[in-house]
């Protein structure tokens, strides 16, 4: 793929190979945009896709330098993840999930960022849909000088912030925003299951049950 004056489309190639395996991702992002609160902040959010992101790409590095690639039906576990935080959300649906402020404490920056479940569970939905990004990163990068696979890196992590921004964005156009401000604690329980669900189904995770059979 990358032969002769090419180095000049890596940054196209990187960015179609981007939005190719992270367009479900963006309607995943709005709609954690649109639960934020005290203790699920926006930084916990774009923390989280970064994480997760970040993983994906380690992982298709370990295939990149010739150590083992997680196999698809294993990583089609992670939609487990979804389903439990969606049964989760149900449960609490209409509930205050705010936590008391207050106001007196002193910031722990470690504990509320670093060790805030919240940002593992938004990098765990990511990971857990990383089936195709693995899938097309590991050759993308194999074929790719070291330049080449600098630059793709950096475009990579540059649109993982537009694609928060995007997110973001969109849960403040009007009717958007009113569709989940009403419905909003109904609608992301189901659509974080059936995403769960989907991951299952998607990775062939199902064919892993006869493992565990006696």
């Amino acid at each position: 793929m990358f032969h002769g004056d090419s180095f000049f489309w890596t940054p196209l190639i990187a960015t179609a190979a981007f939005i190719a395996t992270n367009i479900d991702d963006l309607f995943i992002l709005m709609l954690f945009f649109s639960q934020t609160n005290h203790s699920f902040t926006q930084q916990d959010i774009v923390a989280g896709q970064y994480l997760g992101f970040s993983t994906l790409v380690i992982l298709s590095l370990a295939g990149f330098f010739g150590s083992y690639i997680v196999p698809q039906n294993w990583i089609g576990l992670l939609g487990l993840a979804p389903i439990a935080i969606g049964v989760y959300r149900f449960m609490k649906r209409g509930q205050n999930q705010d936590p008391e402020i207050n106001l007196n404490a002193k910031p722990n920056f470690l504990t509320n960022r670093f060790l805030n479940p919240k940002i593992y569970g938004v990098a765990l939905v990511t990971i857990a849909n990383g089936a195709d990004n693995i899938g097309i990163y590991t050759p993308l990068f194999a074929e790719s000088s070291l330049a080449r696979l600098l630059v793709i890196l950096c475009v990579f992590m540059l649109l993982v912030g537009v694609w928060c921004f995007i997110g973001h964005w969109l849960t403040h156009r009007q009717t958007i925003a009113r569709l989940l401000s009403r419905y909003g604690d109904f609608i992301v329980p189901l659509v974080l299951i059936a995403f769960g669900i989907y991951i299952l189904i998607k990775n062939d995770t199902l064919g892993l049950i006869g493992l565990f059979r006696i």
